[in-house]
């Protein structure tokens, strides 16, 4: 035996890693006494040994054997006996639910002799063609590449030929036939016969699902949803239930709660006389679970004992797969169900009430990336137009955008997109990720659609059956569309509208804004109870990016317990910008005086209002930071300007002027030239007047009354002795400033050097703020407003990192200098507080890194703070995962 394969009395739910999720799940539903067809699963090892080495490892396929037997024993039938065979699913299965994503393929077995020993045996000549045609079609598909479309093609025509709208209403000869027609395309695409061995086509579909795991849409899957690439899959086989056995056979997906909405109840689709690929292909429209109950009411209290069951095993919203066959009742799978984000905050909060978890554990359910899908905008219903037609809410949210038919017109789009399909397929996955929104005329929640869309968070519209699909049209209700022309999609309640529908604030938003209780509401009961017992657990304090009264106000609307970083350079933009040109055209010291004399009362009154909204909490104001010719006109828009003027006779008057300014500034690399503490060495007297500004604006809160806690931050540090000068000078002017609190001083960390000397620094600093966003830039070599276009999409398919570095921290690299900075800063001054106002701030998963880095608090936009609040809060429960639906 090699270890590379368990049967599934082996296993159970907690061998994911080795057994893949489906395989783990079997295995644990096997334990449980459930109805599970025999089978067994060859490892995730052997999957990644095979992708090493390209081979299949030694005495894989014997293991495979020896498991076959005992199967064939439990079973009573013999695997290749042409007069009672036994057949075979082959699923796919990794460690994380990649829905559509890899392979299946059903009826492995099934040959040209035995097709007949199937028809004798279940005495239905029907029902052994129809999987006949399956196995074919399935197994050239995923085996050898052959086009979908055309076995799909050749199905359709015999649709067509047989006058009937489904393939369920295809005889047994016209099922033959189409076999027939098959076999050929088969033949066409691979130059050999469809193989006969079933012991050949199980090996090469074991193979086959291998490979799928590096397939391009699998990749592509992975890295959306940030899985691993080097897991490797699991491959289940398992004995076959028929659900196309007739009228008393069926097959279906059921969910212990609504995966939209979270309301508990029964939901989930139905479809008789079919496999499960039809369900989720959503190739025939699906009637809804509370219809088994009168199709068939024995099967269907038997399923409602299971999920009740199962959802008490895992102790959350289950995903299940099932299979009728002649009124026998069979589980094929189940999973942490996939979820909305309002759905994963009101299950999370339900099951805490029904004692099944803690709030610990219902925090731990919940993401910062949920939440922020949640605060998005929704359609306002009171300017919507009549709708086009109702389809199936699949996932919600509010889309606008042009129609596309295809998944390449999807991703060749500038603008925003709607795809629009009869149903998807696993292809169109780089369509789906690039569009705004999907609509399906067929299919329901559990296709796969729907189920893809769900995962990422995107609306998706299902089974809108009024559609008429063209190549290129779109019909419904005597009214043609076309490509291009805009639709609105709302996931939420089906409806799709012609033209772009105006959208609304979020609910969510509205109730962190205090426009909105939660009361009654059990979406934002859930949101504000876990976003309580976030706050009351998180270590890491979460502060603002804010620049303006406004902003601040919005942020401690929405949970800011400060601000982190205050960005004086934007209080100069507008019509302030003339008086930025006087300080940088001044010939003299007097010149400049005047100029920095006429900006202070401005800057004063700047902060007066950021005080005033942040009372009693702390105000970090960075000291300008970019380079001064940032606030002159471009170089190539001047040299225009004047060159035209000049060709005219003209004089080019103040462009000259400013062209000459901007000539003496010119730096070939600005953002590593004259800006942040240097600005403050070079042009005396740019700093003491910020640090002025902030001294009188604080002493006039005061003086009002008002309890201002103002820190002054010196940006793009690389060595003490710069911030010891800054410092010592902006202690002189504090120094003059009667009534003013006291004021701390400290630095950003943001050059590598300022990082790696952090001990030093901190002799000068009382606190650090780490700007991860220029750490970046320093860290990689790279610019980012001239990488992220060029070349980030290749190193992503490369694998050089799994996500953007400017969108969540590098660990390795920026963030083992944070790491470095802390240890060393609080080594030197154990009392230094130390934060980050990247944009690093508001990620998730960055957060998190953060708090275990040992940060007193990140700072982030307004909008992201509610999602920073809910992962520091995660951050200090964190423990192992209780329910990942990936």
């Amino acid at each position: 035996m090699t270890g590379y394969v368990y049967d599934f009395i082996e296993g159970n739910r907690d061998l994911k890693d080795l057994l893949g999720g489906k395989g783990a799940n079997l295995a644990e539903m096997t334990r449980m006494g459930l109805p599970v067809p025999p089978g067994f699963t060859i490892t995730t090892d052997a999957c990644r040994e095979y992708l090493r080495t390209g081979t299949v490892p030694d005495g894989l396929f014997a293991d495979v054997e020896d498991h076959l037997r005992l199967m064939q024993t439990r079973m009573g039938r013999t695997f290749g006996d042409p007069d009672d065979p036994l057949l075979l699913s082959v699923r796919s299965g990794a460690k994380f639910s990649m829905p559509g994503m890899m392979e299946t393929i059903l009826d492995i077995g099934l040959n040209d002799t035995s097709v007949a020993g199937l028809a004798r045996q279940s005495a239905d000549e029907r029902f052994a063609w129809d999987s006949y045609r399956r196995l074919i079609q399935m197994f050239g598909r995923t085996v050898f590449d052959i086009p979908g479309e055309d076995f799909e093609s050749e199905l359709a025509q015999a649709r067509v030929s047989a006058g009937v709208p489904t393939d369920a209403e295809l005889d047994q000869g016209q099922l033959y036939d189409l076999v027939e027609a098959y076999k050929k395309v088969f033949h066409a695409h691979t130059g050999r016969d469809f193989p006969q061995s079933p012991h050949e086509q199980l090996l090469l579909a074991i193979t086959a699902v291998f490979r799928s795991w590096n397939a391009e849409r699998a990749v592509l899957y992975r890295r959306q949803e940030r899985i691993p690439q080097d897991l490797g899959t699991a491959v289940n086989v398992m004995a076959m239930v028929f659900g196309n056995r007739g009228i008393d056979s069926g097959t279906g997906v059921a969910f212990t709660r609504d995966p939209a909405t979270g309301r508990r109840g029964v939901y989930g689709d139905y479809l008789r006389n079919a496999q499960g690929e039809d369900v989720v292909a959503g190739i025939r429209n699906t009637v809804g679970l509370a219809e088994l109950a009168t199709i068939d009411p024995a099967s269907y209290r038997r399923l409602l004992s299971i999920m009740e069951r199962l959802e008490g095993r895992y102790r959350d919203l289950c995903d299940i797969e099932f299979t009728i066959e002649n009124g026998k009742l069979w589980m094929l799978q189940t999973r942490v169900g996939k979820r909305t984000p309002a759905a994963a905050f009101v299950i999370a909060a339900q099951l805490v009430d029904e004692g099944t978890i803690t709030l610990d554990e219902a925090l731990r359910r919940v993401t910062g990336e949920q939440l922020a899908q949640l605060m998005f905008p929704s359609f306002d219903q009171d300017a919507a137009p009549a709708p086009l037609t109702i389809g199936v809410p699949a996932s919600p949210g509010a889309a606008v955008g042009a129609i596309v038919f295809d998944s390449a017109a999807a991703t060749a789009a500038t603008g925003p997109v709607i795809l629009v399909r009869r149903e998807t397929n696993p292809d169109d996955l780089p369509g789906m990720i690039a569009a705004q929104g999907i609509l399906t005329a067929r299919g329901g929640k559990t296709s796969h659609a729907a189920v893809v869309a769900r995962g990422m968070g995107k609306t998706c519209v299902c089974g809108a059956e009024e559609l008429e699909l063209g190549d290129d049209t779109l019909t419904v209700g005597g009214r043609t569309l076309r490509a291009g022309d805009v639709i609105s999609i709302d996931g939420t309640n089906g409806r799709v509208y012609p033209g772009s529908v105006p959208v609304r604030p979020s609910e969510v938003v509205r109730y962190f804004e205090g426009e909105l209780t939660a009361y009654g509401d059990p979406l934002l009961a859930a949101v504000e109870r876990l976003m309580i017992h976030a706050d009351h657990n998180a270590r890491l304090g979460v502060h603002a990016n804010a620049d303006n009264g406004a902003d601040a106000a919005r942020a401690r609307r929405f949970g800011a317990t400060g601000v982190g970083l205050c960005r004086t350079e934007h209080m100069f933009l507008g019509d302030r910008r003339t008086l930025v040109e006087r300080l940088i055209l001044a010939s003299g010291d007097a010149e400049r005086e005047e100029a920095l004399a006429a900006l202070l009362p401005l800057q004063r009154a700047d902060f007066e209002q950021l005080f005033a909204a942040m009372d009693g909490l702390p105000v970090t104001v960075r000291l300008i930071d970019p380079p001064l010719h940032e606030f002159l006109p471009p170089l190539e828009e001047l040299t225009a300007r004047v060159a035209r003027a000049e060709a005219l006779g003209e004089d080019p008057g103040h462009d000259g002027v400013l062209l000459a300014a901007v000539r003496r500034m010119h730096e070939q690399n600005p953002m590593l030239g004259l800006r942040g503490v240097r600005l403050g060495l070079v042009i005396p007297g740019l700093f003491a007047m910020q640090v002025r500004a902030i001294a009188e604006a604080a002493a006039a809160r005061v003086a009002a009354g008002g309890d201002p806690r103002p820190e002054i931050m010196v940006p793009l540090v690389g060595a003490v002795q710069e911030l010891q000068a800054v410092r010592a000078e902006a202690q002189a002017v504090l120094a003059e400033v009667a009534g003013a609190p006291p004021i701390r001083i400290g630095t950003m960390i943001e050059v590598p050097r300022a990082a790696l000397t952090a001990g030093q620094i901190a002799g000068a600093a009382e606190f650090f703020s780490f700007g991860t966003n220029d750490l970046t830039q320093m860290t990689w070599g790279f610019s980012r407003d001239d990488v992220e276009g060029a070349f980030f999409g290749r190193y992503l398919g490369l694998g050089v990192f799994a996500v953007s570095p400017f969108e969540t921290i590098d660990a390795d690299g920026a963030g083992e200098l944070v790491r470095i900075a802390v240890e060393r800063g609080r080594a030197a001054r154990p009392e230094l507080t130390v934060g980050v106002c990247g944009e690093h701030g508001g990620d998730p998963a960055s957060v998190r890194f953060f708090h275990t880095a040992g940060l007193d608090y990140v700072s982030c936009s307004p909008f992201r703070i509610p999602i920073a609040r809910l992962e520091a809060g995660r951050a200090a429960i964190a423990g192992v995962a209780v329910s990942d639906s990936r």
